[in-house]
């Protein structure tokens, strides 16, 4: 049976050190911005959002004796911080999807080993081709990897409504790709990422938080 946990956060990206204390639903925190191989993207810079580009990965592996964690970072900017920190540990499997060619220009074809999975997806692409790359590529990687947490670097910057990126994944969309990474791993947390429509923002994450509390 899935372990879940709590979907209050309480602010601030020091999401994983909370996950031995509760025990429903899913862990939600907000995010401290996409990180450029240690630098913050430049749109969260300027918010004044602090940088821990970790993700969590760390202390979930000290504070919970977890041996394997995964990865899946669907931000429309490819997640080079983060897949720095890790390529090359055997105990994290990283996967990004992502608009290519875009910034900060990283994560094209040819550029995944056997933890790091790039899913580099052309401008327009939508739910559709979202889809289909969770089938054919995601899915079966992270479930052969077998992590003890599945960690999602959420971002809805890939919204049809997004001002920022050339993408077309709708709310729907973002329930799917929800429902389908909470079905990875008997734990999951997310941290919040992109997302520069205000208007759209918040109807996108209750819609992920349908699809990772849905099973």
């Amino acid at each position: 049976m899935q372990q879940r946990l709590d979907t209050r956060p309480d602010g601030g990206g020091d999401l994983v050190h909370r996950l031995p204390r509760v025990d429903d639903e899913v862990a939600v925190g907000v995010g401290p911005g996409h990180p450029q191989e240690g630098r913050a993207h430049p749109l969260v810079e300027l918010q004044g959002l602090s940088l821990h580009p970790v993700t969590g990965v760390e202390p979930a592996q000290a504070v919970l004796g977890l041996q394997r964690v995964a990865v899946i970072d669907f931000d429309v900017h490819h997640g080079n911080g983060t897949e720095a920190l890790f390529r090359g540990d055997d105990s994290v499997y990283f996967v990004s999807l992502h608009q290519w060619p875009f910034w900060p220009g990283s994560g094209g074809p040819g550029t995944s080993d056997e933890t790091t999975l790039n899913v580099p997806l052309a401008a327009g692409s939508g739910d559709r081709e979202y889809a289909r790359a969770f089938s054919e590529l995601v899915e079966p990687g992270v479930r052969a990897f077998e992590p003890d947490l599945l960690l999602v670097s959420a971002g809805f910057d890939a919204h049809e409504a997004d001002p920022l990126a050339s993408m077309e994944v709708t709310a729907a969309g973002y329930r799917e790709l929800a429902t389908r990474c909470s079905a990875l791993a008997p734990r999951i947390a997310v941290v919040l990422e992109g997302g520069y429509n205000l208007e759209t923002l918040p109807r996108l994450v209750e819609a992920a938080l349908e699809g990772f509390t849905a099973a």
